[in-house]
């Protein structure tokens, strides 16, 4: 009788797990009926500075660092979460060292526990310097983003450690054609996977949480973002649809990252922290139109938005920046390029709503499931090693 072996574990090296819905926690989340994954929480890619942010991210990695781990990430079924300890630099060729020599150690103390050797796999850059010096069968750069061209991060740094990445690592996987590029550049050939969607996660329609309440005091209708508050924002965008609205609020939901302060000149314009991702389909549910108020930089160029699909997938009107990510969906939303146009945009479907074509043509949401999506990181970043272990037994 044909038998299938045990499939190797994950080595994830990613944002910590839990902290905010990353694009490689939805794919690993689906293999973990599949998979025993050791999910590293790092200490990040953001330049250290002396500010509130600093100091807070600080504080968490402590807490990380000298307390039991988190009990919901632990009783996860096969999800093993580790905070290795790390010096929040690399800059320099003593702290790449350092760091080294911190996560060398440690991962490979808790890895003595494992039968088979796992397979690693990465979306930061910043480990670079660890392929080839853990017992791992191969190594995947899960490419999400350029950070090479990130506001507030060691950009030269982490542009150089990516080189180097991209060199040595046995399988890379890009999330979008710009990306994919860029790799291609680099000498190496990758496949291109979209982010996914859990389209019923995002109907879902549970009474309000209290971080909505400040929505109440809010003049309406609402013009809502939700995600990362940083120079990537087009302040013109914004302001410009301040300037036109005759009555409304913009709503901008999330951490602030060094955003440009002329973002909230217009009282029209409002701040609300980040909430919860388990909150935020109510939050959807008062908008009355979302948006993307992305610049057009190389970093948004470079950029797979994932709140696009999630901004489709709640069957609210969605206005976006014209980038390459979101043109495939053109037709599911309005693009523009322009202060003027953006605004024409969303003061339209303020006054019209979502048109029946849009929401015809956001049926294809379907089949964009995360399940879906796994299938296809499974299959081309694991797929040796899957076929090593399907070992037929007499």
């Amino acid at each position: 009788m044909a038998e299938i072996s045990p499939l190797p574990p994950l080595l994830v090296f990613a944002d910590d797990w839990g902290r905010h819905p990353s694009s490689c926690q939805h794919l690993i989340g689906e293999l973990l009926d599949r998979h025993q994954v050791y999910w590293i929480n790092t200490i990040g890619m953001r330049t250290p500075r002396l500010d509130l942010a600093t100091l807070r991210r600080g504080a968490e990695k402590l807490r990380h660092w000298f307390r039991r781990p988190r009990a919901e990430a632990q009783a996860v079924p096969n999800l093993r979460v580790l905070n290795p300890r790390m010096w929040p630099w690399f800059g320099s060729r003593f702290a790449r060292w350092l760091n080294r020599q911190l996560l060398s150690r440690q991962l490979k103390a808790s890895l003595k526990s494992l039968v088979d050797a796992p397979i690693a796999v990465t979306t930061l850059p910043i480990v670079a310097d660890l392929v080839g010096r853990l017992p791992v069968l191969r190594w995947v750069y899960y490419c999400v983003d350029d950070f090479g061209l990130w506001p507030g991060l060691d950009q030269q740094t982490l542009r150089q450690m990516e080189e180097s990445l991209v060199r040595k690592a046995d399988e890379v996987i890009a999330v979008s054609e710009t990306l994919r590029d860029k790799l291609a550049q680099m000498g190496r050939e990758a496949p291109v996977l979209t982010h996914g969607v859990d389209l019923d996660f995002w109907s879902g329609s549970e009474n309000d949480p209290p971080e909505l309440q400040p929505l109440g005091a809010l003049e309406g209708p609402l013009v809502v973002f939700w995600g990362v508050i940083d120079r990537r924002m087009d302040v013109a965008l914004v302001k410009q649809l301040a300037a036109d609205l005759v009555r409304g609020t913009i709503v901008l939901v999330g951490p602030e990252a060094d955003p440009d302060p002329a973002l909230y000149e217009s009282p029209r314009v409002v701040h609300l922290p980040a909430m919860p991702f388990q909150h935020l389909p109510q939050l959807a549910r008062h908008a009355d139109v979302l948006i993307m108020p992305y610049a057009d930089l190389p970093v948004t160029r470079a950029i797979q938005p994932l709140k696009l699909k999630e901004y489709l997938a709640t069957g609210k009107p969605t206005v976006v920046r014209d980038l390459p990510a979101v043109r495939p969906w053109f037709d599911c939303l309005d693009l523009a390029q322009t202060p003027e146009e953006f605004s024409q945009a969303v003061r339209l479907r303020l006054a019209d709503g979502l048109p029946p074509a849009q929401k015809e043509a956001r049926r294809r949401l379907s089949e964009e499931s995360w399940a879906a999506k796994a299938r296809d990181f499974e299959r081309w970043a694991l797929a040796p090693e899957l076929n090593r272990h399907a070992v037929i037994c007499s």
